[in-house]
Parts: C-alpha cells; structure tokens; sequence
C-alpha cells in the first residue's frame, strides 16, 4: 500500500515496518525502539539477528545520543562526511555501542552503524518521526536489493506500506566505515 510522508510518519509511530527510498536503494525501516517491529523486518528479509542493522537520521542532533564517548574530531570527521551533494555516496559509521543502542539493533557487534541521510524525503521522514529509524536494504537475504517499489512489492507482496518517492541520485549503497580504527567494512 502507498503511503504519503503523514501516512508514513504514523506508520512507524504505529510499530509498523515501512519500505522507502534511500540514497542508492530501497530501504526497510521501523522505530529502533520496537522489538516487535525489528523482528518483523528480520522476519521479511529471512535475516539472522546477529547481523545488526543500520540506523539513520535527518540531523546530528537526532544521532547525539548514540555518539557518547566519540571525540570532537571523530565527531567532525563524521559530520564532514555526511556534508555532501545528493550525487555522492554516503558514509555509514560504526561506532561503540551505548545505552541509546537497543541490544537488538547491533546484533552480535559491539558497535552500531549510523548514518545522518542526505535523501531529502527520508530527512523528512525522520524529522517527522522525531529521531533516527531502522534502514536495511529491501531484500530477502542473498537477494539483489530492491531499486523500485514495483520490486519491494515482488519481495513482500501487497501487505507492506511503502512510503511513496523516488530513489536518490547515488550510485551505490553507502560505505561502511569505522570511526574508532578507520577500517573501512564496505567500500
């Protein structure tokens, strides 16, 4: 079912799970809150647990809480990354876990992987939802993430509520990176 960004926002206020756009591909996302909504997606995607999730969020205001412990220039280095056109490629950072991170969002890891968006309508998303949400790509495990809805509705069928809008303009997923050693996870 297609959603406008109102429908959308209630949809996660709601514990539901929502398919959106991101910047490279689509996106399933849910409050990193709910347990209940987690599982569904894990469920969805035939994903394990211990694999943990990505989070993302309109402002570094919305992430603050998950960056306690980082230095001012990790922090920087962060924000300067994420300060870039619709046409480049994001960066997702991991970062050591702190109490904000529900156990369920990082898996087996010890750290959370973050990430501030530059796709304007899922900034809107967020803002609207009040903080950072869920985002893993829109695929069942080992299959090719979806580019349209018209594939998220092959993947999942007609039951899942997808918030209607274009993909970004990038190219490919974001890269992965590790604030604390540098090492870069997906490149």
């Amino acid at each position: 079912m297609l959603l406008d960004l109102p429908q959308a926002i209630q949809t996660l206020h709601k514990g539901q799970v929502l398919a959106y756009p991101t910047e490279a591909v689509w996106g399933l996302g849910c409050d990193p809150y709910n347990q209940q909504a987690f599982e569904q997606i894990l469920n969805l995607k035939n994903r394990p647990i211990e694999k943990g999730v990505i989070l993302i969020a309109a402002s570094l205001e919305q992430i603050e809480p998950f960056l306690q412990g980082l230095s001012t220039e990790q922090v920087a280095q962060m924000q300067q990354s994420w300060n870039i056109t619709e046409q480049q490629r994001a960066t997702t950072w991991l970062v050591p876990l702190t109490k904000a991170v529900p156990a369920w969002i990082s898996g087996q890891h010890d750290r959370v992987a973050i990430r501030v968006t530059t796709h304007p309508l899922v900034r809107q998303l967020c803002t609207g939802f009040g903080g950072a949400i869920v985002s893993t790509s829109a695929n069942p495990a080992g299959l090719q993430p979806a580019k349209s809805s018209v594939e998220i509705r092959h993947y999942f069928g007609e039951q899942l509520a997808v918030l209607d809008g274009p993909l970004g303009q990038s190219s490919a997923p974001s890269k992965i990176m590790d604030i604390v050693s540098g090492q870069v996870l997906r490149d």
